[in-house]
């Protein structure tokens, strides 16, 4: 029988979520109270199953989304998620089906860019997708950091900490971070349920620990940043502490209390490691240290993938440091974005229409994906064989006008 590739119905979504358990080899069971929570909060329109002979064997699910761009402005998106093939069905282009229609409609709609976090890297290029943000965790050997022991709790530059909880979170946080989603590209919009669930409220799929919530308040009292982080409970022999503190979220909007919470989180007593979490690649961090080198890299990866369906939106919605002008030729194959288009950029602003002018730079449309944020450099990718310099120098100019002055962040999984 034919595989029917289609949207779910409310019905069937208890299913599909089975399915999509399966796919990320957690307990193929579903909750009652987990259907509950989710289904308020998910578009069915935009949820496809594959189905053979009723059974759901694959899984795809997209939702709007802004992403912050470089300059402060956003892109409309196609986030993608929840995307699986049952080991049952794998090799049918089952994924390439639902990639296709959910494109489709994404370019209907007008969007600028799909994305998604891949969970392996060789999936989505040939999707026209590529990296376009990077992340790093770092574990911190507090022993060896190099901080004054007596130093006290209380920041130097006049601002204070002080514990609150969740609910103030909730309240707090969303300024906050579109306040840092301003000022740094690749950062993906957090809706109210997200807040929920990054401060235990909404239903979660494992068991919740309540993390220590921690605000850096400047002189004037007003919050400029947060912290949440969980400790464990670790004695060597002679009783001597050996605890971890993991970051799960710290979100600073000036680098006053970006300095302030790392090392609030660095002196905590009993506290001999501190885990990082994922964070920019140049995050303060570890020079902000005495010893930077107490601080060792755990993970550097790919986090954010872009796939530009809109070129000009995409050109036009940042700004650039520099004026020049370069004519791209993007190689698409079976998308629409394919052709010449040339853009004109300047810091008051930037045009960018197709043209039969001759190229400077060829590439494929993934390529542009890895550049559109500003964190790649097209010298490197020449150097790789990804892009093809066409006129000289055009390779050097256009690092010149797409890279941006802080690297990219994304700091969530979706």
């Amino acid at each position: 029988m034919s595989l029917e590739v289609r949207t779910v119905a409310e019905s069937e979504y208890p299913d599909w979520l089975r399915a999509v358990h399966s796919g990320f080899l957690r307990p193929p069971v579903v909750a009652d109270e987990e259907v509950a929570d989710r289904l308020p909060h998910t578009d069915l329109s935009r949820v496809l199953g594959v189905f053979d002979q009723g059974r759901v064997v694959a899984t795809f699910r997209s939702f709007t989304q802004e992403l912050s761009a470089v300059g402060g402005g956003t892109l409309v998106a196609d986030a993608v998620s929840g995307v699986t093939v049952s080991a049952t069905h794998r090799r049918r282009g089952l994924l390439s089906r639902m990639m296709a229609t959910d494109l489709a409609a994404a370019r209907e709609r007008g969007d600028a860019v799909a994305t998604l976090i891949a969970a392996e890297y060789p999936i989505y290029g040939r999707y026209g997708f590529g990296p376009a943000t990077w992340t790093t965790e770092w574990t911190v050997h507090v022993p060896r950091a190099g901080l004054d022991p007596r130093r006290s709790g209380r920041p130097e530059d006049g601002g204070r900490i002080d514990f609150t909880d969740g609910e103030e979170i909730r309240k707090i946080g969303p300024e906050l971070y579109r306040r840092l989603a301003a000022v740094r590209a690749g950062m993906v919009e957090r809706d109210a349920r997200r807040w929920d669930v990054g401060t235990g409220v909404a239903y979660q799929s494992h068991p919740w620990t309540e993390p220590f919530y921690a605000v850096y308040r400047d002189e004037d009292g007003s919050p400029q940043g947060y912290a949440a982080y969980t400790c464990d409970d670790k004695w060597e022999d002679g009783k001597q502490p050996l605890n971890t503190a993991t970051v799960r979220d710290l979100i600073a909007v000036t680098p006053a209390a970006e300095r302030a919470l790392w090392h609030f989180l660095c002196s905590l007593d009993w506290v001999t490691t501190v885990k990082s979490g994922y964070r920019a690649p140049d995050d303060l961090l570890p020079l902000l240290l005495p010893d930077p080198r107490a601080a060792r890299v755990t993970t550097q990866a790919d986090m954010l993938w872009v796939r530009v369906l809109d070129v000009a939106k995409v050109l036009e919605g940042r700004t650039y440091g520099a004026s020049g002008s370069l004519v791209l030729d993007l190689r698409d194959a079976g998308g629409p974005a394919a052709g010449r288009y040339r853009l004109d950029a300047s810091p008051e602003g930037a045009g960018c229409t197709r043209t039969t002018e001759s190229a400077d730079l060829a590439l494929d449309i993934a390529e542009l994906g890895t550049l559109s944020l500003g964190d790649e450099s097209v010298v490197r990718l020449v150097a790789l064989g990804r892009v093809e310099e066409l006129t000289p120098g055009a390779a050097a100019l256009a690092d010149t006008l797409l890279r941006s002055p802080r690297r990219p962040w994304c700091p969530d999984i979706f």
